[in-house]
């Protein structure tokens, strides 16, 4: 386990990230910082630039075995922190308001226990992970040639969860977490002058159906089997301007299915309504997607080992509120390997996450790393 000095050099760790936060696929700054932690624990390797600024350190057992990993992320958030905390960001604009500077936080502290006791067999794969907040991430990983030698048998990650009693634990197997996907619409017709619109081609009367439309086609609801969610996030018409009547809109949404399988569907659905809406008022439409996460699904042994190391240290835990309709990337990491993540209470009364006031709770350091510990223990020692 951790000593009392491990903590204080661990929560001081993740104030110095907390105050230099950085974006998706800028983390080069956070990365250096965890690969200075890493180097004096002499793990077998270090890999750095996975994916973008991934890091991933690899220690290996003396006897065959499986491989299990466990990942944290790197990035933080475009959001400006509102806090009052002497450790708060120093970056206009830039924020750790999701908490993910304690996840590296855990991993790093978890490295020093297994560098003090490496695994009797298989290897340890420690991924500090780049960009999850867009959800380029993960694949940008897996995607990368490096990762072949680091495949995982075992993935398992955490998230801290406001809410939620402080340290108190959800996990249960099944759907976990949404896919989403971001989706940009942009209707193109003709300018007019504000005096004579018939002249022109106006997206208005196109963008002002489709909003509704839209979100009939996706209207949330209990999150089971057949969920689906539309949710509209920006619009923008023309220029600020009273002169001139408009040839081009855009919409925004956000689409959210239970399932990856459902997600195809729902997007041509929308899609298909706004090329009727298209061709009826003659304007041109293009699409672009952003933002694309995979659902996430906790394999059933990966949940029970997980359930199995919070009982061992006595942590309570329950499934309550999952699936949830929030999305997260580690769901990719389910297609090369048994994954499982969980959610570890922050506080009931905590800001919730991506708030400007969300701050990371430091108690929840040296319980993250003893489950994880004792994951990894009951797997390869």
């Amino acid at each position: 386990m951790l000593t009392n000095a491990d903590v204080i050099e661990l929560t001081e760790f993740r104030h110095h990230l907390h105050r230099h936060p950085e974006v998706s696929g800028q983390e080069e700054w956070t990365a250096a910082q965890v690969v200075q932690a890493l180097e004096p624990l002499r793990p077998h390797r270090i890999v750095t630039g996975l994916g973008g600024h991934g890091v991933a350190a690899l220690w290996e057992g003396a006897e065959a075995g499986p491989t299990v990993m466990f990942r944290s992320e790197l990035d933080a958030l475009p959001i400006e922190e509102r806090t009052q905390a002497a450790h708060r960001s120093t970056l206009a604009g830039k924020g750790h308001l999701c908490g993910h500077d304690g996840h590296t936080t855990i991993l790093t502290g978890l490295a020093r226990l297994i560098a003090r006791r490496p695994p009797v067999r298989g290897r340890v794969v420690l991924l500090f992970q780049p960009a999850e907040e867009d959800g380029s991430g993960a694949a940008a990983v897996l995607a990368d040639p490096r990762f072949a030698a680091l495949r995982p048998d075992w993935a398992f990650a955490l998230h801290n969860m406001p809410g939620l009693p402080l340290g108190h634990a959800v996990i249960a197997p099944g759907p976990a977490n949404c896919a989403s996907e971001g989706l940009r619409i942009v209707f193109r017709g003709r300018t007019a002058h504000a005096s004579m619109p018939e002249t022109g081609v106006s997206p208005a009367t196109a963008l002002a159906a489709l909003m509704p439309a839209a979100r009939a086609a996706g209207n949330g609801g209990a999150v089971e089997p057949g969920f689906r969610l539309v949710s509209i996030c920006h619009a923008r018409m023309g220029e600020p301007a009273f002169g001139i009547t408009p040839g081009e809109g855009e919409l925004w949404l956000t689409l959210r299915t239970l399932l990856d399988a459902d997600m195809a569907a729902l997007r041509d659905e929308v899609m298909g309504l706004a090329r009727q809406l298209a061709a009826q008022h003659g304007l041109e439409v293009a699409f672009t997607h952003h933002d694309r996460f995979a659902a996430c699904t906790n394999e059933a042994e990966a949940s029970r080992a997980i359930r199995r190391s919070l009982d061992a240290l006595g942590i309570g835990h329950d499934g309550q509120g999952l699936p949830m309709r929030a999305s997260e990337d580690f769901g990719l990491f389910g297609s090369v390997a048994r994954s499982a993540m969980f959610l570890l209470g922050a506080g009931e009364t905590r800001p919730a996450l991506h708030n400007p006031d969300y701050d990371f709770p430091d108690d929840l350091i040296a319980q993250g790393v003893a489950i994880f510990d004792r994951i990894l223990r009951d797997l390869l020692d």
